[in-house]
């Protein structure tokens, strides 16, 4: 028999093992820094906050108190009008129109004996809209035989309505002045003339331009003296619409980030409109002139679109310092500095060195007498603004602009008083 054999395998109890002991991740520490930069954060982003609504809020609201402005009676030429040619001529001559042999722009009139040809200027009226036109007006004796339209339809007119007399001005209580534009109504000329001398980098940088600073900086060392400035266009509406004029750090800061701001809400064209309309520009007495349309009226007693290229820089040759450059008072100083702004143009392309040539060998031209100082009628215009208050707030009369046309003849109250 055989036995068999059988081989029992007998397991082996295991060794307990004692767990690893892992190592111990140290806690991350929250370093005190980490909550001074957050508490950094959030101060600034407030601070930044309340300076984008008081951007906001002024930029969009009404950003100029305007003065009001008091008209005489229009003077309205008809075929068969009682009129001495000579009462016309001295008519034109207050209105602000020049004399010259051919006329060709708005404010010009040309006289051969009792003919006149003059081109008006256009003017908003309460009822209606008047165009400017180029007219024609022959006298017989002392009265108007015939009026004619030569431009822009050759016709001939019933009548011919002028642009009235300013007599008088009802002012803010900070005695700005200033008469608002849009930017499509001014002359490219001057635009170009004022980003070439005062921000050549306007249309690239956002709001603060290190590279026009340096800039300004090396040419002002090579002039040896103050010739360009390194604040943008941008900074420079910030510092006057915005800021005190105090030179501090504070608000350095405040204007770098608020340019940098409007930048951000708003157009290239909508910062230069409103730069045009509140630069300052000039001062007489207590009346501080602002904007390039009232500068045009106190320099030169005419509208802006109607002066020449030595004109509209000669105006942007003030924005840097009116009263350095004043050409009342300094008039080498400011046919120097205008000449440098010719300069900067043809540098920069916008106009060509015989054009330049042409307006550096002009003179000055700004009128001697400053308009708009004192008027003729301050007792009549009392009488005005004493009825006016009956209807309006003394407020809005200093403050929003207002037509205000009057009956007043110039000519019959100076025959009035010649009379007596």
């Amino acid at each position: 028999m055989i036995g068999t054999h059988t081989k029992t395998h007998t397991q082996r109890p295991r060794r307990r093992t004692r767990p690893v002991p892992t190592s111990v991740m140290p806690r991350p520490r929250f370093h005190w820094y980490w909550l001074l930069l957050i508490i950094l954060l959030i101060v600034s982003g407030f601070y930044i906050s309340r300076l984008d609504v008081q951007i906001r809020e002024k930029f969009e609201g009404n950003r100029w108190a305007l003065p009001a402005r008091v008209y005489a009676r229009p003077l309205e030429l008809y075929t068969g009008m009682q009129l001495k040619p000579a009462w016309l001529e001295k008519e034109l001559a207050a209105l602000g129109y020049r004399r010259t042999n051919q006329p060709y722009e708005q404010g010009q009139y040309q006289r051969t004996n009792n003919d006149f040809f003059l081109i008006t200027r256009g003017f908003k009226f309460w009822d209606a809209n008047e165009i400017s036109r180029m007219v024609q007006i022959r006298f017989q004796g002392e009265s108007v035989s015939s009026i004619s339209e030569v431009q822009p339809i050759d016709r001939k007119l019933a009548l011919v309505r002028m642009e009235p007399k300013l007599i008088g001005k009802i002012y803010p209580t900070h005695n700005e002045d200033r008469i608002v534009m849009r930017l499509k109504e001014i002359p490219k000329l001057l635009v170009d003339a004022l980003i070439s001398i005062e921000d050549r980098n306007f249309y690239s940088h956002m709001g603060v331009s290190l590279r026009g600073s340096a800039r300004a900086l090396v040419k002002n060392l090579e002039e040896g003296g103050w010739v360009q400035g390194g604040s943008t266009i941008t900074q420079q509406l910030v510092k006057n619409f915005f800021l005190s004029p105090e030179r501090t750090l504070e608000r350095k800061f405040n204007e770098a980030i608020m340019a940098f701001l409007l930048e951000w809400h708003y157009t290239k064209e909508q910062i230069l409109e409103a730069y045009l309309n509140e630069v300052y520009i000039g001062q007489d007495g207590n009346r501080s002139i602002h904007g390039m349309g009232m500068g045009a009226q106190f320099y030169f007693n005419r509208p802006l679109e109607e002066l020449k290229l030595e004109e509209l820089a000669l105006l942007v040759s003030l924005v840097r310092a009116p009263s350095s450059y004043d050409p009342r008072k300094h008039p080498q100083r400011a046919l120097e500095r205008r000449n440098l702004v010719l300069d900067a143009m043809t540098e920069q392309k916008m106009i060509e060195p015989a054009e330049a040539k042409i307006a550096k060998a002009t003179l000055l031209n700004v009128t001697e007498e400053v308009i708009g100082s004192a008027f003729s009628y301050p007792a009549f215009v009392e009488v005005v603004r004493a009825q006016l208050r009956q209807d309006y707030r003394e407020n809005d009369l200093r403050s929003e602009g207002l037509q205000i046309f009057t009956t007043l003849d110039p000519f019959m109250q100076e025959m009035a008083e010649t009379a007596l």
